[in-house]
């Protein structure tokens, strides 16, 4: 049974939050938000230039307000930033109006993704350590989503249906 509530992909950054919400968008044939990418378009700039130019604090102020124009859509995937559920009046819409997917990963998998990266700037200055240390912080917030999916040992396309699977039986 479809239903108008948006799909939101949430986690750590390179969990595969954009990748797989195109892919599920593209299967159920609905329209799909990367977050990120709406805040490329409306600042002209990349994430790490907004992060080097601007700051965090602007960023995440961006970020909250995009996300929330995004989540009055409705029957859409929308792929958040790495950050945007631990804002709290992001993560309240998300918990009480749509159907939230956490893509959780292995520590060491999201480490040496995150460190292969160019374009993280949270993940640029930071040691092994300080990675993991997010991971853990923002794991507790992301626990909250309504679907867990444990990512390590799917493929793209057993993740896909899996979360498939979930959407048409809610």
């Amino acid at each position: 049974m479809y239903s108008n509530k948006n799909l939101v992909f949430l986690g750590m950054m390179g969990s595969g939050k954009s990748s797989i919400g195109n892919l599920v968008s593209k299967k159920i044939n609905i329209p799909f938000i990367d977050i990120d990418n709406l805040i490329i378009e409306n600042t002209g700039m990349s994430i790490s230039e907004i992060f080097e130019k601007k700051g965090e604090n602007y960023f995440r102020d961006i970020e909250e307000t995009i996300t929330l124009k995004s989540l009055k859509k409705n029957n859409c995937v929308i792929s958040l930033g790495g950050g945007g559920f631990i804002n709290d009046k992001i993560r309240k819409e998300i918990m009480s109006n749509h159907y939230s997917f956490w893509l959780n990963w292995d520590e060491t998998i999201l480490l040496n993704r995150i460190k292969k990266s160019k374009k993280r700037p949270l993940a640029f200055q930071s040691t092994d350590q300080e990675i993991k240390k997010m991971i853990k912080k923002r794991s507790k917030i992301y626990s909250y989503a309504q679907f867990k999916i444990n990512c390590n040992k799917l493929t793209k396309t057993e993740i896909v249906k899996k979360i498939i699977k979930i959407y048409e039986s809610n």
